[in-house]
């Protein structure tokens, strides 16, 4: 334990002295402040904030995640050489990297609505929500760099792939799904969406975001369907546990890439 936390705070000088995580909570700040002064109440606030957390956040935790692992890698070879647990490494590694990007997140987002004034309780839950989507995306896509970087020994080939996956995830499955569903438009796919849905975590937490406000009634029937899964406890438990998933197995893939590696 004392090797980890001695990993991370290495890990967590080296990042913040890089200085641009901190212009990422900067510039989260400074689009929640002007969304917060020019941008409505604090839902229509929320719904502005949706689409910035969902694009940016996968987007910077897979591309900083793979460049900082390959820039690493003369670091990790030194801590190899030394009587160090990999696991240990590998863990401490990902935490010293997870930890600047979700603070720079939460603090970014937070701080602006904390001072501009929560309107009322009711947005207590939707915030809280909002933020938690954040901090998981965070992990999900800093896994799957960590996946790459290690799965990769081309710096450029693995630059390439972080940037394929969140394209693929923020853009072509979305496409994809809408060509299933127009092509099988004379069929009931609101059952079969939902689970397409859990099988993207943005998909995932966008409709785990929009599910607390009032957006139901707009998409018909299917969102009544939408609203009767993610509002459920059976619902919450299963977009939780994919959640998880979407954790663990990159995680657990790259820790093995980890251990048999030879660097």
């Amino acid at each position: 334990m004392k090797v980890i936390v001695k990993i991370v705070r290495y890990v967590l000088q080296d990042v913040y002295r890089g200085k641009w995580l901190i212009i990422y909570g900067l510039l989260f700040w400074l689009m929640t402040d002007l969304l917060m002064r020019f941008g409505g109440n604090s839902s229509q606030v929320f719904m502005s904030l949706i689409n910035v957390i969902l694009i940016f956040i996968p987007l910077i935790s897979v591309i900083f995640g793979t460049i900082y692992l390959y820039n690493s890698r003369e670091f990790i070879e030194m801590l190899l050489s030394q009587p160090v647990n990999r696991k240990h490494l590998f863990f401490g590694m990902y935490i010293g990297i997870v930890i600047p990007l979700i603070s720079g997140f939460v603090a970014g987002i937070g701080i602006p609505l904390l001072y501009s004034g929560i309107q009322s309780r009711a947005d207590i839950i939707p915030l809280s929500i909002l933020l938690g989507t954040g901090i998981v995306l965070t992990m999900i896509f800093l896994a799957m760099a960590f996946l790459i970087s290690l799965g990769t020994e081309d710096r450029a080939k693995g630059l390439g792939y972080a940037i394929l996956i969140w394209l693929f995830f923020t853009v072509i499955y979305d496409g994809l799904i809408l060509i299933l569903i127009y092509l099988y438009s004379e069929y009931p796919l609101e059952h079969a969406t939902i689970i397409m849905s859990l099988l993207n975590p943005i998909d995932l937490g966008r409709l785990l975001i929009l599910m607390q406000f009032d957006i139901a009634a707009m998409l018909g029937y299917t969102g009544a369907v939408f609203q009767k899964f993610f509002g459920s406890l059976y619902g919450v438990l299963i977009s939780g546990s994919m959640m998880l998933i979407w954790i663990t197995v990159p995680l657990y893939s790259g820790l093995r890439i980890f251990l048999r590696k030879d660097f």
